[in-house]
């Protein structure tokens, strides 16, 4: 497998636009995909928020950072979408990716390595209908993926170890701490990290305190966020939508048994942060 040496990225959502200025603040060259033309115009200006914040830090110099921004491509075309390595961050729907995958497939070349970045869904089952799937992989950055430093591999069934060995060592070149997952529901992180949130919640369905005591008491402990604000750093949609994908992989195992509370601030479009409310109004 050669080293990949250009990056795309589909969905400019808060995970895919901090992939990409992760790329392009290591020196590759990075393709920004999204079908919605102002969430192409926000994720560009939030990457040089990004940057810029760096050079605030002196942690990077006025230079570097328009070097970088020089490296982003953003497009609404998906034609436009080929690169050594591409990463999907889009909505956690294994139809959406599988037809994604699918159309990326038609567009590159079977050399092109196809890698997700979902918190849940298997990567066995995102790279069965994919034609090529040793060259399907799992790629879990967290947020935010500029400065988390864990990066989780997942291997499907299918995944050519080659593959993985590409993508360890990409993450490996943009600085981060890569750690190999099997293709498990949840993979390690988020499996462990679901009882943080789905707790909180049960204690505060059962009335046993609000949200924002527990979050106190939890940032007392030692956790630098508690996990209502974490919910709403995250995205309370997208973290909703995880604990429902892991309930399911799981066989309706009642400790991943989704939120009443969470599904209403879904269907409120309460979704923190993103949306200026979520548990906390921003």
């Amino acid at each position: 497998m050669n080293d990949v040496l250009t990056i795309a990225v589909v969905g400019a959502g808060t995970m895919g636009l901090g992939i990409a200025q992760l790329a392009i603040q290591h020196g590759l060259p990075t393709v920004l995909f999204d079908l919605n033309p102002a969430a192409l115009e926000k994720a560009q200006a939030a990457i040089a928020t990004g940057l810029g914040r760096l050079v605030e830090k002196n942690k990077l110099t006025p230079e570097a950072r328009d070097a970088a921004l020089a490296r982003l491509a953003a497009t609404t075309d998906m034609s436009l979408v080929r690169a050594d390595l591409i990463i999907e961050a889009v909505v956690e729907r294994l139809d959406v990716k599988h037809r994604l995958f699918q159309e990326l497939a038609t567009l590159n070349g079977p050399a092109t390595i196809l890698a997700s970045n979902t918190s849940s869904l298997p990567i066995t089952q995102l790279a069965a209908p994919v034609p090529h799937p040793e060259r399907v992989v799992g790629l879990h950055f967290f947020n935010p993926a500029p400065l988390m430093p864990l990066v989780e591999v997942i291997s499907g069934v299918a995944t050519a170890p080659a593959v993985a060995d590409a993508v360890e060592a990409l993450a490996r070149r943009l600085g981060k701490t890569p750690v190999r997952a099997a293709d498990a529901p949840g993979f390690i992180v988020n499996r462990v990290a679901r009882h943080y949130y789905v707790e909180s919640l049960k204690i505060v369905e059962e009335q046993v305190a609000p949200f924002e005591v527990v979050d106190e008491l939890l940032e007392a402990s030692g956790f630098k966020m508690g996990p209502f604000r974490l919910m709403d750093l995250i995205g309370v949609d997208t973290n909703f939508s995880v604990t429902n994908a892991m309930f399911a992989s799981f066989h309706q195992d009642a400790k991943f048994r989704p939120s009443r509370i969470q599904q209403q601030k879904v269907d409120a479009g309460h979704h923190g942060r993103k949306t200026g409310r979520g548990f906390y109004i921003y």
